[in-house]
Formats: structure tokens, sequence, C-alpha cells
């Protein structure tokens, strides 16, 4: 391939005007077959087909013209881009400031062979940060993608990186992706995909809530559909002559297989062929997508610690996700595309251990020592939340006894739950507590519903913010948060004495917290 950094001016791939109207077009064809089979007519048919079509030749217009008006070039100083059809834009970005180039293309776009590429320097100030291409043909995405991060020498020369430290012992009890070389120059292979891996992703409860939504939406997209058809009217018929404990027992077990079913198939969308490199010695690459493929490139110079995600029920099958905390990982962002931090999709936990050390560059994991326990004032603190938590449904139990819809026996019961569950909760959340101090990192974990362990570099540590509420300082408690440029931005050890908090910021940054405190 000529070298792209040649100051020419470039247009984006022309294929990209006929993957917008394919885009648009693409759910016209179910749609018409469900308005034919609920017998709509012909003239609204035809109507909504001319509509339709009036709306993909406007968006193929439009998108020809910002195809027209879009212009990139590539110099030995700076990426720049021309762009915009009623606004004007003329933005560019440094070569040296360059720290990521990450690559996405959905099913219509890898039907026309073409991706969306995605140039930032990992900063926190969201577009103002990136550039975006979109889109340009796949093999010259990934060319572009070596030329800008690792220079015109990628294409042919090998460059020396440090193999990363393995860790036998982990590796071979999990049968994971243990580190290997790879194929393509200066790039070795951190993890790999395990299909047994999927069978975690049964236990995400997150991926439930998204089937049951996407199933909840569609039955009341094509409720008149589902009418016409006497869907509605033979389920009621059913309940009428069903028992209502059955019906309920029948529907909870059908939403959870269609929600363990429908998380797996998400994930297997998500994650299927993954593959954590490290590429040149310096960079870590993240590609994986089964329809919409993914390409997520982070330098290691950005990368401050990573953090360990352990879901609940997740945890009880000894499973966890392992996340990177990293500068440039803009939060906005990382509401809609979480997984853009993530490393490792839900795996084994000792997989994580290893793949975490790899990252790190550690010959052990940093998350294997033990913790120090947090003072018996943190359990009676969850205690009281958790039974104040409780107090709305036992009070709703006893409103509908009082009513005459709950028997007493029933409301008795719902309380016993409620307070049970609740303490549960309580000293599930204490035991998970603990923090420690190791020679590089400073190891934080809290947290219930999701446990979260984090390993933050001291180095990156750059402040301490302190909390005390009415009722922890008359614990002798605090709420101590390491602030960093990266990843949350305050990373907490909640509930610690006063004491243990303080000593803690003082070892893990000597000095940093020193001028602010008073001795006694």
């Amino acid at each position: 391939m000529s070298s792209v950094i040649d100051g020419q001016w470039r247009r984006l791939d022309p294929k990209t005007v006929a993957a917008a109207a394919v885009l648009v077009l693409a759910p016209l064809v179910p749609t018409a077959g469900i308005m034919f089979l609920s017998d709509a007519e012909p003239t609204t048919l035809l109507v909504t087909a001319l509509i339709w079509i009036g709306g993909a030749v406007l968006i193929a217009g439009f998108s020809a013209a910002e195809w027209w008006l879009t212009w990139y070039r590539i110099t030995d100083e700076r990426f720049e881009l021309r762009h915009g059809v009623l606004t004007r834009n003329h933005r560019w970005i440094p070569r040296e400031r360059i720290r990521s180039v990450d690559l996405t293309a959905d099913p219509g776009r890898r039907l026309f062979g073409i991706t969306t590429v995605k140039v930032g320097t990992g900063g926190q100030a969201s577009d103002a940060s990136e550039l975006k291409l979109d889109a340009i043909s796949r093999h010259h995405a990934e060319s572009l993608r070596q030329e800008l991060l690792f220079g015109s020498s990628s294409t042919s020369d090998t460059v020396a990186y440090r193999e990363p430290v393995t860790m036998p012992s982990i590796a071979a009890s999990t049968g994971g992706g243990s580190t290997t070389a790879s194929t393509e120059v200066g790039e070795a292979t951190l993890a790999r995909l395990n299909p047994t891996w999927f069978r975690f992703s049964a236990l995400t409860l997150s991926f439930m809530l998204i089937v049951w939504g996407a199933i909840a939406s569609g039955i009341g997209s094509f409720k008149d559909l589902l009418k016409s058809f006497g869907v509605f009217e033979s389920l009621g018929q059913a309940v009428q002559a069903t028992s209502l404990w059955l019906v309920i027992g029948v529907g909870a077990a059908i939403a959870l297989v269609v929600g363990v079913l429908g998380a797996i198939a998400l994930s297997v969308e998500m994650w299927w062929g993954f593959r954590l490199t490290r590429e040149r010695g310096d960079t870590l690459r993240v590609k994986r997508g089964l329809l919409t493929t993914r390409s997520v490139s982070l330098e290691e110079r950005r990368l401050r610690g990573v953090e360990l995600a352990e879901p609940l029920l997740l945890r009880w099958a000894r499973g966890a996700r392992l996340h990177a905390v990293a500068t440039g990982l803009n939060q906005k962002q990382e509401e809609h595309q979480p997984d853009n931090k993530t490393l490792l999709p839900p795996a084994p936990r000792a997989e994580t251990h290893r793949v975490a050390a790899e990252v790190l560059r550690e010959r052990e994991t940093p998350f294997g020592g033990e913790l120090h326990r947090h003072p018996r004032a943190a359990l009676r603190r969850r205690i009281t939340w958790a039974l104040v938590s409780a107090v709305p449904f036992i009070a709703a139990a006893v409103a509908a006894a009082v009513i005459g819809w709950l028997p007493v026996a029933a409301t008795v019961a719902v309380g016993v739950v409620a307070v049970a569950v609740a303490i549960g909760f309580a000293l599930d959340a204490y035991r998970n507590l603990g923090h420690a101090i190791t020679d590089r990192y400073l190891i934080a974990r809290s947290g219930t519903g999701i446990r979260r362990t984090v390993a933050l570099q001291r180095e990156g540590i750059i402040g301490w913010r302190i909390r005390r509420t009415v009722f922890q300082r008359r614990s002798d408690l605090l709420t101590i948060g390491a602030t960093t440029a990266a990843g949350n931005s305050v990373y907490e050890v909640p509930d610690v004495s006063t004491e243990t908090g303080l000593r803690l910021a003082e070892e893990a940054v000597p000095g940093l917290l020193a001028p602010f405190l008073q001795r006694g």
C-alpha cells in the first residue's frame, strides 16, 4: 500500500452513501411483511413504502453531500479533517498527540466492506479530542490505524517489544488463553476467547434486562398484529382457566429461560472473536464482535490500573470482568458503550487475575493478597441502612393487609423475608469491604450487587478526597477517595477509621496529604 502520509487530501469511500440508504431501507421489508399479515389496506401499504423510500432518498442525498464535502489528510505533523454540509468544520490533531485509533463496522458497513475510524488523543474533553471518519475501506482503515499509531515503519520494520510476563500456574488451571507470540509483526496475544466463557453470560443480569426490555418493546410495537392473530385473547383465556400461582410460576420460568438464552446470544454477538493483544510493546488492542466488529486501542502509558467487576450472580459462579483504569476514557461515552474499557469479558476469576498481571506487566496478580478488614462500625452502618430500605416493603405489606388484599400470615412472611434479605445484603457488603497497599498499587474493594476491586497505581494518584457524614463522625469513620486523571476519577475506600484512612493516604503517596493535617 502506498503511504497515506503524503499531505494529499482524500475523500471517504463512496460506498458510504449506499450503506446509509440500505440502513434506512432494511427495516422496510419486515415492516411491509407485518402490515401484509395484518391485512392492511393496499393503499396504506403503498403509501408507507413510498414514504420510506422517499426518506431513504433524502438520507442518501444528504450522505452524498456529506461525502462530497468531507476531506482528510495526514502529514508528518498532523491529521486533518474538513467536513460539514450546513456548517463547515476544519479540525486537526497533532500527530504526536494521537493515542488511539479505533475501528467499528456494523453489519451494513461490513456488507460494503467499509469501516468507521475514530482517532482520539486520550483527552477527557469528549468531542474535542476525537475525529471520526465515517467511513473508509476496511483494508485502508487498518493501514491508516498502523500509520497513525506506529508510523510508516509499522508496515515494514520489526520493532522490538518486551514480552509480557506469563503465569503458568494460573493459566494452566483455568484453560484460558496464555500469552503467545502472534503471527503479526511485533504483536503478542495476552488472551483470546474461550467459548466455555459464554456460560457466565447466563448469569449477567444486565444482559437479561436488555433482552426483556427488547421483548417488551417488540410486543408494544406489534400489538396490533398480535391482537389480529388472537394472541392476547388466547392468553387471557388460558390464565382464567388456570391456577394463578401456576400462571405466575410458568411465566417466571419462561422469562428466565428467554432471559438466559438472550443474554448468551447477546454476549456471543458482542464478544465473538475476542482477542486481547499487545502491539509493538506498548499498545493494548481489543478486537471483538460477530455482527458488529470493533477494534479498540489503548496505549499502556495511559493505563493507571485495572478494575475487577464481579456482579452478584457472576461472583457466586467464580467469574468476573476486567476493566481498564485509563486516561482518555470519556465518561459520557462510557455510559453508552461501557464495554469500551473492558479488557476481558465475563470469564473465570483466575483468568481475570492472570490477564490483570499480564496487562500490568507484573509477575503476580495485584488482587491475590489479603485485604485489611474495616471496623465493626462499618457493619452497623450497613445493617442500619439495609433495615431502612426494608421499611417500604413492610409498609406496603401492612397496607395490603389492612385493605384486605393479604392475609396476616402473608404479611408477616413478607416482613420476615424483607428483613432477612436486607441483613443478608448488609453482611455481604461488609464482608466485601477491604483495602491494601502494595509496592506499586492501592487496592480497594467494596460493593455487594456488583463487587468492585480496583488496583490503582500509586504514582497515578494526584489527590485525596475525604468525606465524613454526621453518622460517620459519631462512629469515628471516614470515606477516603483517591483522585486520579483516569477512569472514574475518584476511587473510594469507604468507612475506614479516621486513623487508618489518614495513614493509608500517607503511605500510598507520602507527603501529599501531610500539609493539610493537624497533628494531635
